[in-house]
């Protein structure tokens, strides 16, 4: 692991209307988790609602944003794009410093990010409004029209990217936004209103407010937001969606996952074990669509497990900035103990760690970080909390199955239904498990292929809505027909 680096301390405060707001109230100490020390500062401030309400209104309302073309729109979607590739380094620092994760992979998050806003450029070009003929003198026009102030509420392993799947399609829509992100996760979120801002949007066009849970509610409830976008916890989007329905408000939310990740008698075993490798282990576990339950059919579990084990063993973890890291600590302290104690209470279920299960080997400088070794637990059973609740961290499970019908009753077995993956040669199979598996997304022979192109939400308590494709432009706006004809009124009571 490579000595980290001296970090200024910094301070962050909601960014408004173009401009940082002074800093209000006790400061938050923002740690980092690869040392356990405190590098900068943010500031929660309520009062900072009012304010981005009223800026983002004013600005939605403004003839510089409300009256442009699409393909005006179009051009500053893709400057922002190319500022955000121009400082995907800077950003994906940011990102690390939040949540833990390499630096080499939240900058190719952050280079990938850059796509969304020029696909959905790439959409307001060649989008057009929808004519249908209603009768011989009639027709009526389907448009698409901005919903105002949308709300994107961010999660912490992944404030920039992940907000860039709200913030992307909304701008393109013709919406102002007020990016919330974790009270712990600003600054790529600050940065980015900062570069939408040198692209050309009007000022108050991307606000960020930093705030906690009471933030987070004064925005979703507030009479000026016209709808939510919230990504985290199944827990708090079931409280949060029942505030934002109350104002008959558009909701729309990705939260908790708990996917399964099956493998048929008949799979791709390499590439099957490559596949449940990054699909649990990838970005420290720390994924709403992480592979945590791997299913194996009865006759290969024990070449799986031992295959999987030696996969997984060749995982570097390491400090963010290091080249040589594959995976970095888990977000926080928090974060830390809670996976630390579904660990032990599967052991103590009559779980067997088959690897990891503890603390990896680290320098003194990193002594108190949040390190967690990659972690595969064994003789579980499907009752047990480890295989039914979210853990976000770099644990998965593996159990066995008999037949295709137990392998589905498991993997749907539990509230969730974000994702889910499987491997076959069997071309039936493979059209018959994708139909009964009950998720938004599922992935065959492969496994955490997310695409810009490609909707993604989730069934049951796993969400509402869809993110993503064009399916996320219907999200962030509302429908309007117009209905014109051009013949004489009709007389109902002319005898």
């Amino acid at each position: 692991m490579n000595k980290p680096e001296t970090k200024l301390d910094l301070a962050f405060t909601s960014y408004v209307g173009g401009t940082t707001l002074a800093a209000r109230g006790e400061p938050l100490p923002l740690v980092d988790p690869s040392t356990g020390k405190v590098w900068a500062r943010s500031y929660i401030d309520e009062s900072a609602v009012d304010q981005a309400v009223e800026s983002a209104s004013r600005a939605y309302s403004d003839a510089r944003w409300a009256d442009l073309a699409p393909a005006e729109r179009a051009s500053l979607l893709r400057k922002l794009g190319e500022l955000i590739a121009q400082h995907a380094e800077a950003l994906g620092e940011l990102e690390s410093l939040a949540n833990g994760k390499s630096h080499a992979a939240t900058a190719a998050e952050m280079r990938g990010s850059a796509q969304w806003y020029h696909f959905y450029a790439s959409a307001l070009e060649t989008h057009d409004d929808v004519l249908r003929m209603v009768s011989r003198t009639a027709e009526a026009r389907v448009i698409r029209e901005p919903l105002g102030v949308v709300v994107a509420i961010t999660p912490f392993n992944g404030a920039l990217s992940l907000g860039t799947w709200k913030l992307a399609p909304a701008l393109a829509m013709g919406n102002a936004v007020i990016l919330k992100p974790p009270a712990d996760a600003p600054g790529s979120s600050i940065m980015l209103a900062e570069l939408a801002l040198q692209a050309g949007f009007p000022k108050g066009i991307v606000n960020v407010v930093i705030g906690d849970a009471a933030v987070s509610e004064k925005l979703a409830t507030h009479p000026g937001v016209a709808m939510v976008s919230f990504t985290g916890s199944t827990a708090t989007a079931r409280v949060l969606g029942a505030k934002v329905a109350a104002g008959m408000k558009r909701f729309v939310c990705e939260a908790g996952g708990k996917s399964a990740h099956i493998i048929f008698e008949d799979a791709d075993l390499d590439s099957a074990v490559i596949a449940a490798t990054q699909g649990a282990f990838s970005a420290t576990g720390q994924t709403c669509v992480a592979g945590s339950r791997v299913l194996v059919h009865a006759s290969l579990y024990e070449t799986f497990l031992g295959r999987y084990i030696a996969s997984a063993q060749r995982i570097r973890v390491g400090h963010p900035s290091s080249p040589r890291s594959h995976i970095g600590p888990v977000a926080s302290r928090r974060q830390f103990d809670r996976i630390n104690a579904y660990i032990a209470d599967a052991v103590a279920a009559g779980g067997r760690i088959a690897l990891g299960g503890g603390m990896p080997s680290v320098e003194t400088e990193l002594a108190d970080g949040f390190w967690i070794e990659p972690t595969i637990i064994v003789g579980v059973t499907s009752d047990m909390r480890i295989c039914r609740e979210e853990i976000f961290g770099p644990v998965v499970t593996v159990q066995s199955f008999e037949t295709e019908d137990e392998a589905i009753a498991i993997a749907n077995g539990v509230e969730y239904g974000l994702a889910a993956g499987f491997w076959t040669k069997d071309l039936h199979r493979a059209r018959r498990v994708s139909k009964r598996l009950q998720a938004g997304t599922v992935w065959v022979n492969t496994y955490r292929a997310i695409n810009l192109r490609v909707p993604f939400g989730g069934f049951k308590q796993s969400g509402l809505g869809r993110e993503n494709g064009l399916e996320a432009l219907d999200e962030f706006s509302q429908i309007k027909a117009v209905v014109t004809d051009y013949g004489p009124a009709a007389d109902p009571f002319a005898q």
